[in-house]
């Protein structure tokens, strides 16, 4: 009906609701995304909000216990891995068992982009991990449809590769000391420099691990993180945390000018 043919009340309700401001209500995020963690600095961020749903319906989520493998190297490569919460170890092993830890993928990272048709390394849960894994032929065709998620895959590729050299120049030329104050400057997140007196790093690995990846022993790797400390370098107040003391220092022995 009009608005001029209602009276008195009637007529004043009509025309205040026809001045209200419409509201659009916020389109929804798609399950998984809408609660993850890590979609800001992931692969995912490349695709706007709204052109989310072929991704997420590719998405299978995961969820893996502390201890748990869940890529074998040497098994086919028929899924990528992109991990939205915990930590996990990549290593390879020699024949005689000895093992390489070649690096840790914490939120964020994105596993299996190697074109080889298996897997060239295995990766395991340090702590409970949560992934989407996507299978790799279903993927690629999401590819062609989005290739802004195809070139930030590129540049995850390129990522890696220099951290296979930093990785290389890490055991090659650097000392225990040197090796050890790289690798608390990454666990920063800001790769050769720290943020600032008192910023606390969590360790999620075993130092076990550490020295796998730094190529020491257990023993060198507990020595030098107390001798790091009586230099008031770090300070450890648990097994788990590592509080930057003096960045400055911990800066120039990575840089090998200490």
């Amino acid at each position: 009906m009009p608005t001029a043919l209602l009276g008195g009340r009637d007529s004043a309700f009509a025309v205040a609701a026809s001045a209200r401001p419409i509201i659009l209500e916020r389109r929804q995020l798609p399950e998984p995304c809408a609660h993850c963690g890590a979609r800001g600095y992931s692969v995912c961020g490349a695709i706007a909000d709204d052109d989310l749903g072929p991704l997420a319906a590719l998405a299978v989520v995961t969820e893996v216990d502390a201890g748990r493998t869940f890529i074998e190297e040497g098994d086919s490569a028929e899924s990528f891995f992109n991990i939205t919460s915990g930590t996990a170890k990549l290593y390879k092993l020699l024949p005689d068992g000895r093992r390489q830890i070649t690096g840790f993928a914490g939120p964020g990272h994105f596993l299996g982009l190697a074109v080889s048709s298996i897997y060239a390394f295995s990766a395991e849960a340090i702590d409970p991990v949560r992934f989407c894994r996507f299978s790799r032929p279903k993927l690629r065709k999401l590819l062609i449809e989005f290739p802004k998620l195809e070139r930030r895959l590129l540049e995850v590729a390129a990522n890696e590769l220099v951290a296979a050299q930093e990785q290389m120049l890490l055991l090659g030329r650097k000392t225990a000391r040197e090796r050890l104050a790289s690798f608390l400057l990454m666990q920063t997140g800001q790769g050769a420099s720290c943020g600032g007196r008192g910023e606390r790093i969590t360790l999620p690995m075993t130092r076990g691990d550490i020295a796998d990846y730094l190529g020491l022993t257990i023993e060198t790797v507990s020595r030098t993180l107390s001798r790091l400390r009586a230099e008031q370098m770090i300070d450890i107040p648990n097994t788990s945390d590592v509080v930057i003391l003096n960045c400055a220092a911990l800066e120039n022995l990575a840089g090998g000018l200490s």
